[in-house]
């Protein structure tokens, strides 16, 4: 009975630690632009005639060491991408694209961790 009791502190102290560890991104923004590395505001929609130009912000946590790509989609076509080193505990990075009229239509932004795998996926509407 003593060993079963030690293992399962083990194995909790184990999962949480791993936990703990996980790297994630806490924040994924559409915006209209950054201030002090922070976004102005929230953007889930935007007519062609209003904004030609829209940032992607994301705050990340536990990802040191990684490298982190934002990868923008439309069509199914990768548009744009740009990877940054992650280089602290917590990391802010964004990116902006400029849009032309002729690409409205639903605008997807993947956050893609070293090994591609994703971490975050947002989208919003060009319209």
């Amino acid at each position: 009975m003593r060993r079963i009791l030690i293992f399962l502190i083990f194995l909790n102290a184990f999962t949480f630690s791993q936990n703990a560890s996980a790297g994630e991104v806490t924040r994924a923004i559409f915006t209209i632009g950054i201030e002090s590395r922070e976004p102005i505001d929230q953007v889930d929609s935007t007519r062609s005639n209003s904004l030609t130009e829209i940032s992607f912000f994301t705050e990340l946590s536990n990802l040191e060491g990684h490298t982190v790509t934002h990868q923008w989609i439309y069509n199914d076509n990768i548009m744009f991408e740009k990877t940054f080193d992650v280089d602290g505990s917590r990391w802010r990075v964004w990116t902006s694209k400029v849009f032309l009229p002729e690409w409205s239509g639903i605008w997807t932004v993947n956050v893609l961790d070293t090994d591609r795998s994703v971490l975050e996926s947002k989208s919003f509407e060009y319209r």
